[in-house]
């Protein structure tokens, strides 16, 4: 079986965490929109549309370039970074 580094190709691997909230009105479309982002995954969410997630690297991305790619959402009003890790 693979591990994580040798999947994205035996380099580190990032993993962090953030809130991601809605703009008014669009928290249900900003949950399928994040819910398609490979290497993210959403751990709560709020009734005012605040998503807890963990971002982590994939083949083809980082986890700060999938952070980075949150603020491009034109349904997220803002994407906070609370913790990063590096193996």
């Amino acid at each position: 079986m693979l591990t994580r580094r040798q999947v994205i190709g035996g380099s580190r691997l990032q993993i962090a965490s953030a809130i991601v909230s809605a703009l008014p009105g669009r928290k249900e479309t900003l949950r399928v929109r994040l819910s398609a982002m490979p290497g993210l995954e959403i751990h709560a969410e709020t009734p005012d549309g605040r998503f807890i997630v963990t971002v982590e690297d994939t083949p083809h991305a980082s986890a700060g370039d999938t952070l980075l790619a949150l603020h491009r959402i034109d349904e997220v009003l803002s994407a906070a970074l609370v913790s990063h890790y590096e193996t």
